[in-house]
């Protein structure tokens, strides 16, 4: 499986709704980076600090919070998802679209890290 084969795959985990399938390319030692201004910024390290510091923390607080794919760019050891995501704050009632970009960089077959650049300022805006 090529790296953007595994990327992909998390991505179509992603649409389906499919937790453990989007956490299947990221191995104890994968550091994923929030960006900072984001509600989740900071660097986790493995499945396990991803899911509840990312992916629990959103579903706590976002309504139809998704993750639309736009384009997809394969760069050797370095895959980019550029993208939008979008929302509505739980407590807020707020909804945001924000653009995003997702930089995968592998170690030969294995994902070492994951970083996000996202504009937060709609986000942040929507937690007001």
């Amino acid at each position: 499986m090529s790296n953007l084969d595994v990327i992909t795959a998390h991505y179509e985990a992603s649409d389906r709704g499919d937790l453990d399938g989007m956490l299947a390319p990221i191995g104890p030692e994968t550091t994923w980076t929030e960006a900072a201004g984001f509600p989740y910024a900071g660097t986790y390290t493995g499945p396990d600090e991803v899911k509840r510091n990312v992916f629990e923390a959103i579903a706590r607080d976002w309504d139809g919070y998704q993750f639309t794919l736009s384009a997809l760019l394969d760069a050797g050891d370095s895959i980019v998802g550029l993208g939008t995501y979008t929302g509505t704050n739980r407590k807020s009632g707020k909804a945001f679209t924000a653009r995003v970009a997702h930089v995968w960089k592998f170690d030969g077959d294995k994902v070492a890290s994951f970083e996000q650049i996202v504009d937060s300022a709609p986000v942040a805006a929507a937690t007001d």
